[in-house]
């Protein structure tokens, strides 16, 4: 009876709270929820929640079609990339992956669907997207956790925490071209394009390290490493998340500022581009409880509205999502959402 239980909630997706938003050339936020089976849509307009997705368990990466009619998530619990309805919340398909899946990202075109493998030797899993099957696995050095697909199109980066290594592979042909070795795990990682829109630099996030390196995209090699300010406030969290103080990282559509999160500072600090100078940090929401000192949202992963106007951030202890106004640096909204909330990404339609 479980075993058909179980089918069941994966083969019937329900859509809760209240109908899909109206479709009209809109952005709209979406984040899985780590430790539970759903996923929460935002409506910027409102900083509301308009839609959930149940009945997906360990939701792991998320990424949208770019025509805004899909949305593809990992998921950890099956091995598979699930493809669901934009519009309904309903589960197209679940296409059987080659081993454990992490993050995701959809090529420019929007004719595959990229999924970094976290376990066995390291792979980028190939999906179709009009077929809805693998046609591929990339080989590559390292289990990975996060992928993205550069904003020209042409390339696709990769992070591998257990293998220490940066690969870059070439989505024409679908093979690894080159490799940076760092001193510590990979983690999320933000990409910044030149004015012809090429691929300038990498801003990777390491493990155990409150900050980032600045990899030069041409050179292929580390050029600076920068270190986040030492928080003058002790925040509470759990022991686990030592291995990943900072473990969120984004560029603003407009290229302008860099936006990194700090669980132990409990904030996201902003940088100004091209040069990489510090010119601002936002406070994040604690929890305050009778005998604890404050308690870290332990703030995640980070997407923004097309305009560049707000910055979302996942809050993984407080079950919310924190919205900042970029211009103002200030907190306009926490919108509460599942339970551990991480990957965290903005669809946009035509």
């Amino acid at each position: 009876m479980n075993g058909y239980r179980r089918i069941v909630r994966h083969l019937w997706m329900v859509l809760a709270l209240v109908s899909p938003p109206a479709w009209g050339g809109a952005a709209f936020i979406y984040v899985t929820n780590s430790a539970g089976d759903s996923i929460h849509v935002i409506d910027p307009a409102t900083n509301k929640v308009v839609q959930e997705i149940k009945g997906i368990e360990a939701a792991h990466g998320i990424a949208p079609a770019p025509d805004g009619a899909r949305v593809y998530v990992s998921n950890e619990a099956d091995s598979t990339l699930d493809v669901f309805d934009r519009a309904s919340g309903a589960l197209i398909k679940k296409v059987p992956l080659s081993n454990h899946p992490n993050n995701i990202a959809v090529s420019k075109a929007g004719d595959r669907i990229l999924v970094g493998i976290a376990r066995g030797a390291g792979a980028v899993d190939v999906i179709d997207a009009n077929t809805l099957a693998r046609t591929k696995s990339i080989l590559v050095n390292g289990r990975l956790h996060n992928i993205y697909v550069t904003p020209d199109g042409k390339h696709l980066i990769t992070g591998s925490i257990p293998g220490k290594l940066l690969t870059a592979i070439d989505l024409e042909r679908e093979v690894p071209i080159w490799e940076l070795a760092l001193d510590k795990g990979v983690r999320p990682m933000a990409i910044e394009a030149g004015p012809d829109g090429a691929t300038k630099r990498i801003f990777v996030q390491l493990s155990d390290t409150n900050g980032f390196a600045v990899v030069d995209f041409a050179a292929r090699k580390e050029v600076a490493r920068i270190t986040l300010p030492e928080t003058a406030v002790e925040f509470e969290t759990d022991a686990g998340r030592a291995t990943a103080p900072s473990h969120g990282i984004g560029v603003a559509p407009d290229r302008r500022t860099l936006w990194v999160t700090s669980i132990p500072n409990n904030a996201v600090f902003v940088y100004a581009l091209p040069e990489i100078k510090l010119v601002g940090e936002v406070a994040l929401p604690a929890l305050k409880l009778s005998g604890h000192g404050p308690i870290a949202a332990v703030p995640n992963w980070v997407t923004f509205t097309p305009d560049s106007k707000t910055i979302y951030i996942s809050n993984a202890a407080l079950k919310s999502v924190t919205a900042i106004d970029t211009e103002a640096m200030k907190v306009k909204a926490v919108i509460p959402v599942g339970e551990v909330p991480k990957r965290i990404t903005t669809l946009v339609g035509d």
